[in-house]
């Protein structure tokens, strides 16, 4: 093999831990794999993902979607992955892995599709402005707003996700904290760890569990042994930087922005839908896509009464709505021109990250289909032991996000007892916390906080942020030590 076969060989090893894809590409053991990794054929199709990955790296800097490529490079591989196999005479494998994949996708897309409709639906009815209102104008002390907020964004994460909490919060700690940078620093750290630990050990907390949920590796309940560590996780840092918050209590801003009609019952629908899709996966084994669906459908429906109720509001002149906008009234009631529509809140969803879920869940399977991923297995797993592999992922966690370092591992199926897969689970939803970079939340905090939030701001703390890492694991292993040789049972 030429020198440059195996730079190539390894640098595509590497990128596969660095692939945000959501789900179990099944098409090694179940499908008559090939070993091409060598072939010529293993090394374009390794060359145009490592091409199309590296565009998508430098996105911030060429401005162009981080979907388009992929999308392309999905097609390009799945196009080699299909002549490999005719060439050695099978003419099947190739469309049934995709088919696969594709499907493994439709669920994810769905799923999040309805949840998304459903976060974006509550932020427009005021649900989240009006947390936020009341925080404001409470008149708590610096050090009970960090550890409010703190709080709520590890109690709002495991339902909600974990970027639209920290998002909510942080808009908190910078109107009661203004112009105290060093408050808003490490209470903005502070949320990001909260939002993290406390979507670790929900299904529904972040995208790496419910891969995980879906594919029925562990099961809703099970995820609740995962309570305690995730708590440990962030109290240990909270208590660390709470140190540095002045117990000052900062003039209360007035601001006053109630829930608009109908906020609440799309609040409880949305809890309902959850109760349908934990029940239909766990007694009736039916894809969580289903009932999450289904809880669109009743958002939808509702979504229509009220339409219809404000388009029962007078028609007002344009002078009218600019002065109910002045007089703030705005905030109580929608004018008739800006009436409720349901579908602006499924345009508002982030289309493209899903289709970059799709072009990565292609190309990976492709790839996982060329034998790339049972190398990367072998070095890893086979190499290091389950635990300290684990304790690696919520490492790399932090540089390169926790999905594609969760998907990598699905797709490589480690033979791991319940207990492990609980802790790559553990360690794959905080990991992220150790850098700013390392989590959605993060770097959107980094935006909205800008010049408050810094990299180097919360550098100076992941040696907290480290501790409690360490401390979760350890606590994740004395607690759950029972569950360290139950095997997996898939459902």
């Amino acid at each position: 093999m030429t020198l440059f076969k195996k730079t190539l060989l390894r640098l595509g090893g590497s990128l596969l831990c660095l692939i945000p894809l959501p789900l179990l590409a099944a098409t090694g053991s179940e499908q008559n794999q090939l070993d091409l990794t060598a072939s010529i054929y293993g090394i374009i199709a390794l060359t145009v993902f490592v091409i199309g990955y590296a565009l998508v790296i430098g996105e911030e800097f060429l401005h162009l979607r981080k979907s388009k490529p992929m999308l392309v490079a999905a097609g390009l591989i799945w196009v080699v992955v299909a002549i490999a196999y005719a060439a050695h005479g099978d003419t099947t494998t190739a469309s049934a892995a995709v088919r696969h994949n594709i499907l493994e996708f439709a669920e994810l897309m769905l799923f999040l599709l309805a949840a998304m409709t459903y976060i974006n639906t509550m932020e427009e009815r005021n649900v989240f402005a009006s947390l936020r209102s009341w925080l404001i104008s409470s008149g708590f002390s610096l050090r009970t707003i960090f550890w409010i907020t703190g709080a709520l964004a590890f109690v709002i994460s495991p339902i909600a996700d974990n970027l639209t909490t920290a998002l909510v919060m942080a808009a908190v700690v910078i109107a009661v904290g203004a112009g105290n940078s060093a408050f808003i620093s490490v209470a903005c750290i502070n949320i990001v760890v909260a939002a993290n630990a406390g979507g670790a050990f929900s299904p529904f907390g972040d995208i790496t569990t419910l891969m995980v949920w879906q594919k029925g590796i562990i099961e809703f309940g099970q995820f609740f042994s995962l309570l305690t560590p995730s708590i440990v996780n962030w109290l240990v840092p909270a208590f660390l930087m709470s140190l540095a918050v002045p117990k000052i209590h900062p003039d209360p801003l007035q601001e006053t922005i109630t829930v608009k009609a109908g906020g609440y019952i799309v609040v409880g629908l949305f809890l309902f839908t959850i109760a349908i899709t934990v029940a239909g996966h766990s007694f009736l084994h039916l894809p969580p896509a289903l009932s999450m669906m289904t809880g669109l459908g009743l958002l939808k429906i509702y979504g229509y009464f009220i339409k219809r109720g404000e388009d029962e509001l007078p028609q007002l002149s344009l002078e009218t709505v600019n002065q109910a906008k002045a007089l703030g009234l705005d905030q109580h009631y929608k004018p008739r021109q800006r009436r409720f529509d349901i579908f602006i809140s499924m345009k508002r969803v982030e289309w493209d990250t899903l289709l970059f879920f799709y072009g990565v869940i292609l190309c990976v399977g492709g790839l996982s289909t060329l034998g790339y991923l049972a190398i990367l297995s072998d070095a890893i797993y086979n190499g290091l032991g389950a635990t300290w592999a684990n304790v690696l992922v919520g490492i790399l966690s932090a540089i390169v996000d926790n999905i594609p370092v969760m998907f990598a591992v699905l797709t490589m199926q480690p033979d791991m007892s319940l207990g492990q897969w609980l802790l790559v689970t553990l360690t794959a939803g905080v990991g992220g916390s150790l850098l700013s970079i390392g989590s959605a939340a993060g770097v959107a905090l980094m935006g909205q906080a800008r010049g408050y939030y810094t990299f180097f701001a919360h550098l100076k703390w992941s040696w907290a942020i480290a501790l409690g890492y360490a401390a979760s694991i350890l606590t994740h292993l004395y607690i759950n030590s029972h569950l360290m040789e139950v095997p997996v049972i898939r459902g």
